[in-house]
């Protein structure tokens, strides 16, 4: 089964035919709605989208991992992550999307 990935092209054309904004002030507007997304994770914020889920910045300590191939231990510094948690109205949907499907 080939997957599609949604784009912010995507994402515009959507607002544009459910709002009625112009195809220009539809992406300006998802433009800026990421925008703050993102700025709003840079600044260390959460971000949390009622029935969606929630995004946060971890930050994960040094630790030793191992080249696979080789066997080495590197060390792995510190870093920040972002973690996705979906919400529970968007696991069900996703369940019941699978059930209906045969999967």
């Amino acid at each position: 089964m080939a997957q599609k990935t949604v784009t912010r092209a995507d994402l515009a054309e959507a607002v544009y035919e459910a709002v009625g904004l112009s195809r220009t002030e539809s992406a300006e507007l998802v433009e800026r709605v990421l925008g703050l997304i993102g700025d709003a994770l840079v600044e260390g914020e959460n971000v949390k989208l009622s029935s969606f889920g929630s995004f946060q910045v971890r930050s994960k300590n040094e630790r030793i991992g191992r080249n696979p191939k080789t066997g080495e231990e590197v060390p792995i510094l510190p870093r920040q992550v972002l973690v996705f948690k979906p919400s529970n109205v968007l696991k069900s949907k996703i369940n019941k999307s699978m059930v209906k499907s045969g999967k």
